[in-house]
């Protein structure tokens, strides 16, 4: 899949909570092919004290209006900027970059999409690829709190919704993985968000034996294998994530599950 460097236009930023931030990108011509679990590395402009890139979660691609989403973590200075780029203004982008989620073979698969705090930012594109082939997903979506649940009616577009959060503000309380909807049976999950959580929930899908895929936040700064600060354990050996994940099956990880 062609990469490209580009500066994308910005055409809406929304905060969603004080500490998040939808951003979408246009461009005069299409945009070209992504894949659901790709990211972006969006340069940090004016900031004397952020030199690399910020590697971002692809949320979605709206072709109807040729809009890129981005889901924004507003943690430090590099993603202020960002987060604070005005209508009008340019991000400039390097995508789409990394290996995405491998989709269902069939559309009768039983697809259980489980994200924790932003870390649902890959799942709502993967959500309508899902549905675009035929099958109505399952989002477990878990959060600390109610407010800082992200996207819920987004999600209710391409599947049913399932929430967790642990004060029991909304949904069950608790974590995803002692939601109710886990006694129901899946053909594939697919997780992003802690580490805590995906090997938790990786741990639940080996039980049940069921295929899953996990999206790995490791610091990724060059987004192409260069810079090797993202490294993972693997049985094949250590292996870049922004190269060859982020997205990878629980079986080719080293946790200990």
């Amino acid at each position: 899949m062609n990469k490209y460097i580009s500066d994308l236009e910005v055409c809406q930023v929304e905060r969603l909570n004080d500490k998040t931030a939808l951003i979408k990108l246009t461009q005069t011509t299409p945009l070209p092919e992504m894949r659901p679990g790709q990211f972006v590395e969006v340069l940090v402009r004016d900031s004397c004290r952020t030199m690399l890139r910020r590697p971002i979660s692809i949320h979605f691609v709206d072709r109807v209006h040729n809009e890129l989403w981005l889901l924004v973590a507003v943690v430090g200075d590099g993603t202020r900027h960002i987060a604070g780029t005005p209508v009008g203004g340019t991000l400039n982008c390097v995508f789409p970059l990394g290996n995405g989620f491998s989709m269902p073979s069939a559309a009768l698969e039983r697809v259980l999409l489980v994200g924790g705090g932003v870390g649902v930012a890959p799942l709502l594109y993967m959500g309508a690829e899902v549905r675009r082939m035929g099958c109505t997903p399952t989002f477990l979506l878990g959060a600390r709190t109610g407010a800082d649940l992200l996207q819920l009616k987004e999600f209710e577009k391409y599947g049913r919704v399932m929430v967790t959060t642990e004060d029991g503000s909304a949904g069950e309380r608790g974590f995803v993985t002692g939601h109710a909807v886990l006694s129901d049976s899946f053909d594939r999950i697919c997780t992003c968000g802690p580490k805590p959580m995906m090997v938790a929930v990786a741990k639940y899908a080996r039980k049940a034996g069921v295929k899953c895929e996990v999206s790995l936040e490791n610091m990724m700064a060059c987004g192409v294998g260069a810079c090797l600060c993202c490294v993972e354990k693997t049985a094949e050996g250590n292996l870049c994530v922004c190269k060859e994940g982020p997205v990878f099956d629980i079986n080719r990880l080293l946790w200990q599950i």
